[in-house]
């Protein structure tokens, strides 16, 4: 067995964790995935908020400019993605503006996932990097994001820019936290394992380190994507002429109640569906780390 095995198998043992548990993890993992996607439970709610939503809109008791039928939006959401019935500006151009709007996010998100992934990985590994910037970011932090548009304005004008610093500077915050936080607490019986079994530092960082913090990153990575996504529409209202953020303030400008809730619709499943891809990704990178940690 060569060396880096035999650290990962300790490193594993140290942890109170069998050497190979992590297949029999990942198929259990994936069973219970099975069975909460054949679970009704989750469905119930949204069904039954639906149903209630459609029974008040047939019945009159929601007045329709202020919150339209669900039926109503259905309509303008297939007019949105294929322009068929042109009952909006917008129609046939939802696919134009969620790429702009998808480009958006994960600019900001690649940005802020690279500095706090740093940062973190510094402050959470050497104790002078963490009193020297800590006190700045949590100071930083502090500030809600609409505080820093007036500003963002100011430095980079009206559009693509300043939506891109907005989404950017809002994600880092918890990815940066997670990160830090996941690589301060890596046991350190863990390093030493490693240690005695001759691990430079390249190799403590790949077989100890980052899988020991991967969970702890990877719930920040997801809590600063749905932060990209909020920033997004902050950052779109300010003036840029596309994107799904740009479509609801026109709509409000134009009194169209329909396609402001289409396009926070949009932007809901779009949320949906990239935290989906981005947790799935991140589990088939754990399910590998802890499947290399039992081999």
């Amino acid at each position: 067995m060569s060396k880096g095995a035999q650290g990962r198998e300790a490193a594993a043992e140290a942890a109170g964790r069998p050497p190979g548990g992590g297949a029999r993890e990942s198929r259990e993992s994936r069973k219970s995935g099975a069975f909460r996607r054949a679970d009704p439970l989750p469905w119930s709610l949204p069904l039954l908020i639906l149903g209630g939503w459609l029974l008040s809109s047939r019945l009159g008791w929601l007045p329709a400019y202020l919150l339209p039928g669900p039926d109503r939006i259905l309509e303008f959401l297939m007019d949105f993605a294929t322009g068929s019935g042109q009952l909006s500006p917008y129609s046939g151009t939802l696919f134009d503006n969620l790429i702009t709007s998808l480009g958006r996010v994960l600019t900001g998100f690649a940005i802020a996932s690279g500095a706090g992934l740093i940062l973190g990985f510094l402050t959470g590994r050497i104790g002078w990097a963490r009193r020297m910037l800590e006190p700045l970011i949590h100071a930083v932090r502090t500030v809600p994001g609409i505080g820093w548009l007036p500003i963002a304005m100011v430095w980079f004008g009206v559009g693509e820019a300043t939506t891109v610093f907005l989404i950017a500077l809002a994600a880092f915050f918890p990815i940066y936290i997670n990160t830090a936080h996941g690589i301060l607490e890596v046991p350190e019986v863990l390093l030493r394992a490693g240690r005695m079994l001759g691990a430079g530092r390249g190799a403590l960082l790949w077989t100890v380190l980052l899988p020991a913090a991967f969970p702890a990153i990877a719930v920040g990575l997801r809590l600063g994507l749905g932060v990209s996504w909020a920033y997004l529409v902050l950052g779109e209202l300010t003036g840029v002429s596309t994107g799904l953020g740009a479509v609801m303030m026109d709509a409000r400008m134009t009194g169209q109640t329909e396609m402001i809730l289409v396009a926070m619709l949009c932007i809901a499943l779009a949320g949906v569906a990239t935290d989906r891809i981005l947790s799935g990704a991140c589990s088939s990178v754990y399910s590998l780390k802890r499947r290399g940690k039992g081999t």
